[in-house]
């Protein structure tokens, strides 16, 4: 499988599913949340609305509707709240469950923005090997081929870019 971080925009990968960094209610927000759902659409929270929510550390999926890709697992990742309070096992669930989601729905490529690290406030660098890590761990018998670490700034692609080195 392989690996690649790149700088910009989730929603014009050319990849079969894409994940959103989602909240609980799964009905849109800010930063990459809310810029997903503008670019898929208004179906999008239309299919959403009927998914009734998603808890921490899991993630859901729809279609992607007017995006390039097929598919969007919105994960909903952890508030940082000090690391003590299950912070990492819920950020690692994320990324797990949109692995099990790629294979359930026979995804060949998958891209991830970087859960959490937003409003959110969980720490880069550690959220981003929490990510790699647990992408690796899952990706064996997963069917993915490639997983894109779609990183919004320069500090961040950095931060992937020697992980995946």
């Amino acid at each position: 499988m392989e690996l690649v971080a790149v700088r910009g925009d989730i929603t014009r990968l050319d990849v079969d599913a894409i994940v959103n960094a989602a909240n609980t209610s799964l009905l849109g927000g800010g930063g990459v949340d809310g810029a997903i759902h503008a670019a898929a659409g208004r179906d999008l929270l239309r299919a959403c609305v009927k998914l009734g929510g998603c808890p921490t550390g899991d993630a859901k999926a729809t279609p992607g509707f007017q995006l390039r890709a097929k598919w969007v697992f919105h994960a909903v990742g952890p508030v940082w709240r000090g690391g003590l309070q299950g912070e990492e096992m819920q950020l690692a669930s994320c990324y797990r469950r949109c692995m099990e989601l790629a294979q359930e729905f026979s995804v060949r490529s998958v891209a991830f923005p970087a859960i959490s690290t937003g409003i959110y406030r969980f720490p880069k660098e550690q959220a981003a090997a929490i990510a790699v890590a647990t992408v690796r761990g899952a990706a064996e018998g997963s069917g993915v081929e490639r997983v894109v670490f779609c990183c919004f700034d320069e500090a961040t692609d950095r931060i992937y870019r020697q992980l995946l080195a």
